[in-house]
């Protein structure tokens, strides 16, 4: 129910945008992490099951998680993306998002895809490192 309440912005009914995001989701994003989210981390591509959502909880993690290459790369629209990550982080970590965490925006997911970080794997490390100095575990299955 929550994927379906945080919605993306638009006029389109919810069920409609999750419906969407999930095609989406299938099309543009389970050829590396799979239907359920779980990736491949002995091949470098990370788990999103039960972590994705932690790195909310740290500060640039927000941002992070929308500017790897896969979202980065992607041919989907701004507002594609900003409801594919709405609905996305409640399916691969329910229980896990923050109450209070807005729902991304089409114009926050176009500022954050104009600039990336230097190196991918050293922000994920560094977010990481910053998650565990917190108290917040990582999924075992997730590489870091």
């Amino acid at each position: 129910m929550l994927a379906l309440l945080w919605g993306a912005g638009s006029a389109a009914a919810p069920a409609e945008e999750a419906a969407r995001a999930r095609t989406n989701f299938i099309h543009h994003c389970t050829g590396c992490h799979l239907a359920d989210g779980s990736g491949a981390p002995s091949k470098g591509i990370p788990s999103m099951r039960n972590t994705l959502s932690q790195f909310l909880k740290v500060t640039g993690g927000r941002e992070f998680i929308v500017q790897v290459p896969g979202v980065m790369n992607s041919s989907l629209n701004d507002h594609d993306i900003a409801g594919l990550m709405n609905w996305l982080l409640p399916y691969v970590s329910p229980g896990v998002v923050p109450p209070d965490m807005p729902p991304y925006t089409t114009e926050e997911i176009a500022r954050l895809r104009k600039s990336r970080p230097v190196d991918v794997f050293a922000k994920r490390l560094q977010l990481v490192a910053e998650m565990r100095k917190a108290g917040i575990t990582i999924d075992a299955q997730s590489r870091d």
